[in-house]
Parts: structure tokens; C-alpha cells; sequence
């Protein structure tokens, strides 16, 4: 499938300059909280939130990552912002208060499981909500294949974690990757990094290797740095 079927992707994360994109290895600990306690570290945080504002119209998210910061619990409205939220979300994390708070933050929420007792359908027709269902695994392609087609989006902003960046990626769907690193090192082999999944095991296997062409490499305040890359998705083996 090529970008003209799909529409166009940037894979969008913070990370450690050691490519971690969380703090350590049990769902307590985030970067969108621990950082901000971090002295050398919360003060150019906001620097990526400014990035994250001019990101595109459809952000596509993980059920995890919204469970993580809190969707589920907040007592405040939120501001309405001018996104559409698709949300990858099979557990499921997202309770009907998670749902429903996702539906005032955003424009449009767009659910997307293989979980037929989700939440979220006992919401549809009652908020802004539309459910992409899956009877057994959710085929990325089709997916992003689905938002053009029938939901007329022409880009997505992807955050989710390391397993789905890795199948994401290993199936050529990323056109672009933006990463904002933070001036730390965190280590920790369980700890998750950028992209996860199934090692590479053996030379024909090379070709899953994703080459990129770096597009922008700027310096940022308190020692921060953004870098921009287009992904080269045919990777040619010697």
C-alpha cells in the first residue's frame, strides 16, 4: 500500500537520548509526569507540548497511553482542541468516563478494537464516537486505509508505545518521524524504547531495517533537541 491510498503518517514521541520513551518499566512511571520533576530536564519540557500543538488534525493514540495520563480519572472539562482522536484501544483501558472525556477533549473520537464488550458501544449514538471493530487483529493498513477512504483524513500524527511503533514501521506504513529528545539518560532493559517488538534473527531479515533520510536536526533551549526524518520504506539489502 503506498502514502496514495493511506494518508500520510509522522510518528511523533519524546525519548531519552537512549531512545527511551517512558521512565521505567511498570505503567507508574511516564514521561509526561516524571520529567516535569526532573531538575535539567522539566525546563524545556514544554518545548515539545509547543511542537505536539502544531501536529496534525487526526492523532492517533493507544488506549494505554490515554489510561496513562489519566483520561480515566480527570475531574475538570478539558480545553476542546481541534483534533480528531483515533484510539487503538483493546483491553480495554478506556473506561465510559475515559470515552467520554476523550469525545469533549477532541472533535471526533474514533475507537478502534477487537473488543466486543468495549466501553464505547454503550456510548455510540450518544457522543461523538464512531467504532472501527476488528473481530480478531487490527489490521493496520486497513486502518489507515479506513481513515482516508471513508473518514476523508489526509494526515495522522501516530503516538502509541514501542510494540505498535515496531509493526507500524516493520510494515512500511511511517512516512515521517519526529522525535523531540530530553537531555537524560534513563537505561533499563525493560524499560520501553521508541520502537519494540520482535528482534531481527538472521541476514534475510535486513530488509525490516527502515533507512532514513534526515530532513531537519534543530537545537532547542535547556539542551533539548528535535529531529526530523523521512523514512526511506524500501530498504535495498547488498
Amino acid at each position: 500500500m503506498t502514502p496514495k491510498d493511506r494518508p500520510i503518517t509522522t510518528l511523533f514521541l519524546l525519548q531519552s537520548l537512549d531512545g527511551k520513551i517512558t521512565t521505567g518499566d511498570n505503567d507508574e512511571l511516564d514521561t509526561d509526569t516524571d520529567f516535569r520533576r526532573l531538575k535539567g530536564v522539566k525546563e524545556g519540557l514544554q518545548q515539545y507540548y509547543e511542537i505536539e500543538k502544531t501536529t496534525d488534525f487526526y492523532s492517533l493514540n493507544s488506549g494505554r497511553v490515554m489510561e496513562k495520563i489519566g483520561v480515566n480519572t480527570k475531574k475538570t472539562e478539558p480545553r476542546k482542541v481541534p483534533v480528531n482522536f483515533i484510539v487503538i484501544d483493546n483491553k480495554p483501558h478506556l473506561t465510559e468516563k475515559g470515552v467520554e472525556y476523550m469525545t469533549k477533549l477532541g472533535k471526533f473520537l474514533y475507537l478502534v478494537t477487537i473488543n466486543k464488550d468495549h466501553p464505547a458501544f454503550k456510548l455510540k449514538g450518544k457522543l461523538p464516537i464512531e467504532i472501527i471493530y476488528y473481530e480478531r487483529e487490527i489490521d493496520l493498513a486497513d486502518l489507515l486505509r479506513k481513515m482516508k477512504q471513508q473518514y476523508k483524513a489526509t494526515r495522522i500524527t501516530i503516538q502509541t508505545g514501542g510494540t505498535l511503533n515496531a509493526l507500524w514501521i516493520r510494515q512500511g506504513l511511517i512516512d515521517n518521524i519526529s522525535l523531540v529528545i530530553a537531555p537524560c539518560i534513563i537505561g533499563g532493559t525493560n524499560t520501553q524504547s521508541l520502537v519494540g517488538g520482535e528482534s531481527i534473527h538472521t541476514l534475510e531479515d535486513l530488509h525490516k531495517i527502515k533507512a532514513l533520510k534526515l530532513v531537519e536536526n534543530k537545537t532547542l533551549k535547556d539542551s533539548y533537541i528535535h529531529l526530523r526524518y523521512k523514512v526511506m520504506n524500501k530498504t535495498e539489502v547488498e
